[in-house]
Parts: structure tokens; C-alpha cells; sequence
């Protein structure tokens, strides 16, 4: 099976662990990532290159005929000190114990993480009269000085999204390059896709030269072309997916520049060593955002994290780094990419669907989802319907064909390839189980067994109404846990049970909209419980963007349909809708830097619907948290004019990084700084100046607690302002804020203020992230009139 075959919803996963002196030593060659001080080279040396080749020749363990040239696979020199190389595990334990050495890991494999969406952002780029009133395109000339580095699985460069016509010239700071490789041009780069690299050393290193794929930036997976047309695709008329989601295609910044930068392969997937040194290289080339839609299974320390370090070097070189927040939810506490430094962004849907009607034959209808393009049921005609598991081929089951589920659970169920038997699945609608195959793909088996339908249902109740379309080549319809129950009740309770199908296309206008998407991974952020993440969410469902040619459009290999735009759903999604938006806030605001950019777009996110109602999730359809949806759902309008912003430093991550108790050697491996923690002014972590307040408080202490949490901001709207504050108390709290008015004269001016929590630990308590930790949510919000600049305030009781 490839990489790609099983996957839904895409995101990236990674295990990392650092070599200590705990590790087992053995004789086999592996990439190894080596972090190093980069200030302790010594004088001989006339590069870095130069010292780290002559350090791995000086290890006692490096035989005479090894080449050291060979043994190097990458130098990071931008946003990361360093080098990985190909080592045994007795030269990286070696290596490890040197004085210049901050740290040695081994690689690890990392597997993968439009027509509505701009419009439903209030960027409406398919009228005419929106190019005239739509301030912030305008403003920032739709992101056309903007350079946007998308770090994915390559690009397919002849898709229209990516086309140049009627840009002007290339910013001039751009110092990148095209160099796409096989099969891939430089002619094929243009004022629009300005530069294309491939990163597959690490990948080499790790599995070998590359055998069924050409080594080039060209996508061969899909989701790069996907993600990179999202954030920043030119608009494209009467696009769709065979007639689903038909309109104009646009990015959300259409006339930003594009530099791809491939690290993902379709075999094996891709490689940290390789994603450090794309990082390294579209930071040096001059990137002003960098779009990345990978994570991690598990939280890990950030000096253990490659890509947390990696991001620190890039929003240190005034880069914004917007990463998917993951696709583990939604259970609690799944929340990748967690650093206060990276724009974490989860996902959510649009008010579009496209809905397909199951019509049982007492004429009940349940409604799921289906991208199904072919030819439609006959109208009025009804087929015999079955489970699989009363349709098995592996077992003998007492009563087989007589249409009821004997074994709901059981292996059968899951429409496997030879678990049916074709002679009860013919001419009959099949329900399978979701969960063990490909939907496509199950809907495939049961046409080739003489099936004419597949219903493909929701077992998890954790998942509960979460649901997103599927791109069945035959008729399928996906349904959700709740569906399936009405679904075997049916089944069950009739003698001879029988559906027709109804695929009703694209439907608008639905409601809610938008609600937190059920795979989109929860807070709160287990390494540091007072930094909120996800910090805001965009649009992640069924997602319409460009599509290579070469790809099946299903992941289904004898899928031979094409075209030019394919629906994805995931935070990989997500992540490229908020991308956008910061280029588009960068083209307005070139003076903004990472933090004020995030801290624009967390504290303007609105927390309501369309409707006016308080968003909900998906899951449940209860009420959304801030541990949900971060600060809400981003609005990139009223971010072009936040009022007032929340700044950070480097040397305000340092603080807080040796307030978490970070040691002196972790926060040098991170910010490849001199720091020592004993001498830095120390800070609670709540103290960091973001734009979310969240604070911890020790539920054994005495029954009332109190907590100081100061901020500051920064006045950049024009002229002055007068700012009054609104309190919303968590649960059990009582919140105070000193001065409750803030004046500002002018355009830059700063005012800082302090918000004191009383907590009460003999309140009832809310959402519990384990049983000894519970959180309560409240708000708080400065408005000057015209403007609201609103921060989650979150209270977690920790015993």
C-alpha cells in the first residue's frame, strides 16, 4: 500500500527522540541530526563545512576508508546550526559527548498531515465589484509583494492556478532559485510559481536512490499542489470537481508569489533532515511566510522538536511560520505544533456540503455525504439491501442473506478485499464499516462483486457527526455514527429491507457555518498549559484546490479519472487558508512582524457563526471551546485593522523559556543563543505577551488564589484612541483589569495593563483534561467604539 492510499484526512506524523547516553549502540549506518555551536569553530577553520567534516574524521570510531563528503547529507547554516549526517550509532553517541555538540537525533520518517472558502472569508474574489471594495486585497495588492514558501510534496506548475499573466516583476529581495530537476524546467517557473527545489538527501540517505519516482520538484502526491494553490492560487473560471463546488478557484492571496520547496515522496514519504534544510533554504532565499502542513503524533520538548526549532530561526528572520495544528481530534490534548512562536491553526467548515440522500424503502430518508460524479440511480427504483457482515465470504453465519447484522464488529463488516461473497453482495446496496480501507476503494470492491451501491458508515461515537465527502468512483455514500445506528434499525427491524440512492449535488447557504471540523486537534497544549493552541482556526473541509495530472484523485491507483481541482479536508487545509491571510496582512503591513501578524489575526477571530450563535463543534454539535477553536475563527478584514496588537521579542521567548524551566544548554539549542537562565529576569509563563491569557492554579492550595497576569500592547491604528475593557469571568474566577481604560495619542503609542485573577477552588468545575486537571473559559476584550480586540481567558485548576 502506498503512503497516500489510507489517508483522509492528510496531515504529516513524525517520532523523534534524542540520542543520549541511554542510547543502544550498534554498527549500522543511519542519519543522525547534529546540532551544533556554531560560535565555539575554531580559527583554522575558514567555514563551518570545513570544521564539521574535520569533526567527523577526528571520531574514533570513523574508519579510513569512509568519506567524510559522503557522510554529510545536509549543512544548515539559516534556521538551524547544524548538519545531519550518516552515522552508526556508536559515532552519534560519540559524537554526542563533544563540547560543540547541543545535540544529536536520529531522522525520522514524517507521513502526510478554492471556489467558497475566500468568499466565506469575506474576500470575495470571483465579482468584480469585490476588487473594488474589498479594502485588504486592495491594501496589499492582493499579496503581490508577499513571497510565500510552501513546504509539502512539490507542485504540478502547469496547473492555471499558478499562472503569471498580468503579474508584475519579482520582488527584488528574492534571492531563490528554480530548480525543479527531472521532468521540471526552469522555464516552467514564472513571475507567479518564482522558485521550485527538491530536498531527498535525508530520503536517500534513509531508504536509497529513489527507484519509481523522478527526483524532482514535481508533485508526485497531490498535496502540495493542493496547499499552495489555497494559500495563493490566481482565480480560475467555472472550476470544479466534475461539476461539484463549481465557481471561480481562487487563493486566498492570488496574486502572491509562490516557492515550493518538495521534502514529501510518494513512496516513503518524507524526511526530517530534509524538511530542515527546506525550512533553512526558504528562509535564506527570502520567504515572507512559510506554509507547512506537517506535525507530530506526540508533543515533544522544544529543544527535542526539530521543526519548533527550525520555526524559531524563520520567525527570528521575521518569517511567519502557520503550521497544521493536527488531525487527532477530537480528543483532547492532540493539539502538534505547539511552540508560542508558531501560528498553530486548526479546522473548520464552510457552509457548503454536498449532500446524498439514502431513501429506505418505509421513506425515511438519511442524508450523508458523496462526491460520486457518475451515472445516478433509476428514479424510483429500490435494491435489496444488506450489511456485510450478513454477506461474508470468510465465516459461516447462522442466517447469511437474511439481511440483519449478526456481527456488527466483525471482520466482514469492514468490506476488506475477500471478506464478501459476490453471490448474496450481487445486485444488492452493501453497508460497510468505515474505517479499515479507503471509502473509494470499498465502494470499488463491492461494484466488482456485482454490487450497485456501497453505504459506508461511521462506527466511532467519539467522531459522532463529523463527516466529510468522499470522491467515490462508483455510487457511495459516507454516513455518520448516528446514521448507521437509524441505518441497522432498519435493517433489523425489516423483513426485506431495500434503498435507492440520491446525490443531490452541491448545496450552499448551510447552517451552522462555520463549525470546528471533528478531526481537527483539541487543546489545551500539554508542554505549556498557558500558551493557547490552537491559536485560531480556517477553513479545512472539503476544500476545493488544484490537482496534478498524474495523480488518481481518490488515492485509488485504478482510479483513471482526472482533474484540474480535487476536495481535500484536514488541517493541512486549514493551514494554507491562514498562510494566506498573513501574506495578505504582511502586503498591507510590511512593517508587521510574526507576532503582531498572529496577534492581529487571534485577537479580531470571531467566536460566533454566521447566525450569531456561538460557534459549535462538529462532534457533538455542542458549544465550542477555546481549547476547540484557540481564539475563533480568523477574519481576515478585521484583522487588516486590529486596533491594537500584542508584540514579542526573541528575548521574550527566552524569558519564557527559562521561566518553564527550560536549563541554559536547552534554550541555547533552540535560539542558538548565549543564555543563561540564572541571569535572565525571570517569568511566569503565563507572562508571555500573547495575545490569549491562560493561567494555571494549584487546586491545593487555599480556597481562594490569587494570580497577576501583565500585557502590553501597541496602539497601530491612525490617530488616537480611547480603549475601555469588558470582562467575561471564567467559572469560579472573579477577574479584575488595572487601569480599565487605556489612551493613546498616536499611531505606535504602547499601554500596558494587569489582569488579576481571584480563583476560587471550591466552584464547580468544567471541561476536565484529566481527572486531576479541569479548565473554566471566559473573555476578555478592549474596544475603543469601532474596534474589539478580544483575549480568550482561560483558568485551569491543577491538582
Amino acid at each position: 500500500m502506498s503512503l497516500f492510499s489510507a489517508l483522509v484526512y492528510p496531515l504529516i506524523f513524525i517520532s523523534f527522540s534524542l540520542v543520549s547516553s541511554e542510547t543502544n549502540v550498534d554498527h549500522e549506518t543511519k542519519t543522525f541530526i547534529v546540532r551544533v555551536q556554531n560560535n565555539l569553530k575554531p580559527s583554522e577553520y575558514s567555514n563551518v563545512v570545513d570544521w564539521y567534516s574535520s569533526t567527523l574524521r577526528s571520531l574514533s570510531s570513523h574508519t579510513p576508508n569512509e568519506n567524510d563528503d559522503d557522510m554529510i547529507v545536509h549543512v544548515y547554516n539559516t534556521v538551524f546550526h547544524g548538519f545531519s549526517a550518516k552515522l552508526t550509532g556508536e559515532q552519534a553517541q560519540e559524537l554526542n559527548q563533544r563540547p560543540e555538540i547541543l545535540g544529536v537525533s536520529p531522522d525520522q520518517v514524517r507521513k502526510i498531515h478554492t471556489t467558497r472558502s475566500p468568499g466565506f472569508l469575506g474576500l470575495d474574489t470571483a465579482s468584480s465589484m469585490a476588487i473594488s471594495n474589498n479594502g485588504l486585497l486592495n491594501e496589499s495588492d492582493w499579496g503581490s509583494n508577499v513571497i510565500i514558501g510552501v513546504i509539502d510534496s512539490g507542485v504540478w506548475p502547469e496547473r492555471r492556478s499558478f499562472d503569471d499573466e498580468g503579474m508584475g516583476q519579482i520582488p527584488s529581495r528574492w534571492k531563490g532559485k528554480c530548480d525543479g530537476g527531472e521532468s521540471f524546467p526552469d522555464t516552467l517557473c514564472n513571475k507567479k510559481l518564482i522558485g521550485a527545489r527538491f530536498f531527498n538527501r535525508g530520503h536517500e540517505a534513509r531508504f536509497g536512490k529513489q527507484k519509481t519516482e523522478k527526483i524532482s520538484a514535481r508533485d508526485t502526491v497531490g498535496h502540495g499542489t493542493h496547499t499552495a494553490s489555497t494559500a495563493a492560487g490566481r482565480r480560475v473560471e467555472n472550476a470544479s470537481f466534475f461539476g461539484y463546488a463549481q465557481g471561480v478557484s481562487s487563493g486566498i492571496a492570488p496574486k502572491a508569489r509562490l516557492a515550493i520547496y518538495k521534502v514529501c515522496w510518494a513512496a516513503e514519504g518524507c524526511l526530517n533532515s530534509d524538511i530542515i534544510a527546506a525550512v533553512d533554504a526558504a528562509v535564506d532565499d527570502g520567504v515572507d511566510v512559510i506554509s507547512i502542513s506537517l506535525g507530530s503524533s506526540h508533543l515533544m520538548p522544544y529543544d527535542s522538536d526539530s521543526m519548533a526549532i527550525a520555526a524559531f530561526g524563520a520567525v527570528r528572520n521575521g518569517v511567519v511560520f502557520s503550521a497544521s495544528a493536527g488531525n487527532s481530534g477530537p480528543d483532547q490534548g492532540t493539539v502538534s505544533n505547539a511552540a508560542p512562536w508558531i501560528t498553530t491553526v486548526g479546522a473548520s467548515t464552510l457552509d457548503r456540503t454536498f449532500p446524498a440522500d439514502i431513501v429506505l424503502g418505509d421513506g425515511r430518508v438519511i442524508t450523508g455525504l458523496s462526491l460520486y460524479d457518475g451515472k445516478p440511480f433509476p428514479a424510483g427504483k429500490y435494491f435489496p439491501l444488506i450489511h456485510a457482515e450478513n454477506a461474508s465470504a470468510i465465516e459461516s453465519l447462522e442466517g447469511a442473506g437474511r439481511n440483519y447484522v449478526t456481527k456488527p464488529f466483525g471482520l466482514s463488516g469492514f468490506c476488506m478485499p475477500g471478506t464478501l461473497d459476490p453471490n448474496i453482495v450481487k445486485g444488492k446496496i452493501v453497508v460497510c464499516n468505515a474505517g479499515m480501507y479507503p471509502s473509494p476503494a470499498i465502494g470499488l470492491m463491492v461494484k466488482e462483486l456485482g454490487g450497485v451501491g456501497v453505504i459506508v458508515a461511521d462506527m466511532q461515537e467519539s467522531v459522532g457527526e463529523g463527516l466529510v465527502a468522499q470522491q467515490y468512483l462508483t455510487p457511495g455514500i459516507s454516513i455518520t455514527e448516528s446514521a448507521r445506528a437509524t441505518l441497522l434499525n432498519y435493517l433489523t427491524s425489516s423483513r426485506k429491507p431495500r434503498a435507492t440512492m440520491r446525490f443531490r449535488g452541491t448545496q450552499l447557504g448551510v447552517k451552522p457555518a462555520p463549525v470546528v471540523a471533528f478531526f481537527s486537534s483539541r487543546g489545551p497544549n500539554l508542554l505549556s498549559l498557558d500558551v493557547l493552541k490552537p491559536d485560531v482556526i480556517a477553513p479545512g473541509v472539503d476544500i476545493l484546490a488544484a490537482w496534478p495530472d498524474e495523480i488518481p484523485l481518490s488515492y485509488v491507483t485504478t482510479d483513471t479519472r482526472r482533474s484540474e481541482f480535487n476536495i481535500m479536508s484536514g488541517t493541512s487545509m486549514s493551514c494554507p487558508h491562514l498562510s494566506g491571510v498573513a501574506a495578505l496582512l504582511k502586503g498591507a503591513h510590511p512593517e508587521w512582524t510574526p507576532a503582531v501578524i498572529k496577534s492581529a489575526m487571534m485577537t479580531t477571530a470571531y467566536t460566533h457563526d454566521r447566525d450569531l450563535k456561538p460557534i459549535k463543534e462538529q462532534v457533538n454539535n455542542t458549544l465550542a471551546t477555546v481549547w476547540d477553536m484557540g481564539a475563533g475563527h480568523v477574519d481576515p478584514v478585521r484583522a487588516a485593522d486590529p486596533g491594537l496588537v500584542y508584540d514579542l521579542t526573541e528575548d521574550d521567548y527566552i524569558r519564557f523559556l527559562c521561566g518553564n524551566n527550560y536549563s541554559s544548554d536547552q534554550v541555547r539549542v533552540i535560539t542558538h543563543r548565549e543564555v543563561n537562565c540564572h541571569e535572565t529576569e525571570k517569568m511566569y509563563p503565563w507572562e508571555l505577551n500573547y495575545p490569549a491569557i491562560a493561567v494555571r492554579v494549584n487546586a491545593s492550595r487555599p480556597s481562594k488564589v490569587e494570580i497577576s497576569v501583565p500585557r502590553t500592547v501597541t496602539h497601530i491604528s491612525d490617530g488616537a484612541a480611547i480603549y475601555t475593557v469588558k470582562i467575561t469571568n471564567p467559572k469560579g474566577t472573579v477577574v479584575f483589569v488595572s487601569p480599565e481604560k487605556m489612551a493613546f495619542d498616536k499611531k505606535g503609542d504602547r499601554g500596558s495593563y494587569v489582569v488579576t485573577i481571584f480563583a476560587d477552588n471550591t466552584s464547580p468545575r468544567g471541561r476536565h483534561v484529566s481527572s486531576s486537571t479541569f479548565s473554566e473559559f471566559g473573555m476578555l476584550t478592549w474596544t475603543d467604539g469601532k474596534r474589539r480586540v478580544a483575549s480568550p481567558l482561560l483558568v485551569t485548576w491543577v491538582h
